[in-house]
């Protein structure tokens, strides 16, 4: 395989905001941020939402206000 065709794979750690957990991995991204893991320095990636913080593999259920959109879509489409 040609060298200059794929971007490069390094160890990256990903931090759940929420929860502060992070997973060590390895990926394309990169960051300026850097943490060191038994040796080997990884990328720091922050994410919102993760495996260890979504609702579908928590099970914790969550209501997100949708900020008028269920009125404005009953105006919308009111019988008359």
């Amino acid at each position: 395989m040609k060298k200059e065709g794929h971007p490069d794979y390094n160890p990256v750690v990903f931090v759940d905001v929420s929860t502060g957990r992070e997973f060590p991995t390895r990926s394309t991204l990169k960051s300026k941020e850097t943490k060191v893991i038994d040796g080997v320095e990884h990328f720091v990636i922050r994410r919102e939402v993760t495996s260890d913080s979504h609702p579908a593999y928590t099970g914790e259920k969550r209501f997100v206000d949708s900020a008028g959109r269920v009125e404005k879509f009953n105006t919308k489409f009111r019988r008359k």
